[in-house]
């Protein structure tokens, strides 16, 4: 049965995918959000972006994987939707956006760090780290001691993946009150930072 179900996705059109995103079958949906995803193409972005609200998870998940797959192309209505949006459909959007890692997203990701949701917390600190971007050393630092471990986890490590001297000290700071894991992350960070 799955076989079957792989070689229906191969013969689906785009349009036939964008089009299926509106199905009433949340399976049928997450189909065309995978065949999307394979197929990245600009075309798919609006659609893409109104399956982030779709009521099934998966869907929402598998939307938010084909817009990163899409690029930078998505990058924009991306962060439209962010500057709009609350929770779920935010945490998504954050997603696809850190997939595309556009250094445009950048101050968008600085933004968020103060986000009420700590998943978008978490995940924007993270991506900050990954983008390579020196410009959000010093707000990264103000998420070391967030009240969400994760968030405060995420942001020391990006400030090892940073290697910015800068940060030598703030990590230490936040290093006293952490637990042992958190103790654990700084001192791996505090290594990265002074091999670069």
């Amino acid at each position: 049965m799955p076989e079957s179900q792989d070689n229906s996705n191969e013969n689906i059109s785009l349009e036939e995918a964008i089009n299926n995103l509106q199905d009433d079958d949340p399976e049928i949906r997450k189909n065309a959000a995978d065949v999307l995803a394979e197929n990245p193409d600009g075309s798919a972005v609006a659609p893409l972006i109104s399956a982030l609200k779709d009521e099934n998870p998966q869907v929402r998940f598998k939307a938010a994987q084909a817009l990163g797959n899409i690029g930078t192309t998505a990058t924009e209505p991306l962060i439209e939707i962010l500057n709009k949006e609350e929770g779920e459909t935010l945490r998504y959007a954050t997603f696809a956006l850190k997939k595309i890692g556009d250094p445009v997203a950048v101050d968008y990701f600085i933004g968020a760090l103060h986000d009420d949701d700590w998943g978008v917390r978490k995940v924007a600190a993270r991506s900050l780290g990954e983008l390579g971007d020196k410009k959000a050393v010093e707000p990264l630092f103000e998420v070391l001691q967030d009240e969400d471990f994760g968030v405060s986890l995420a942001a020391v490590r990006s400030l090892g993946d940073l290697g910015d001297e800068r940060a030598v000290d703030p990590i230490k700071k936040a290093r006293r009150k952490g637990d042992k894991e958190f103790k654990k992350a700084a001192n791996k960070a505090l290594k990265k930072i002074q091999k670069k």
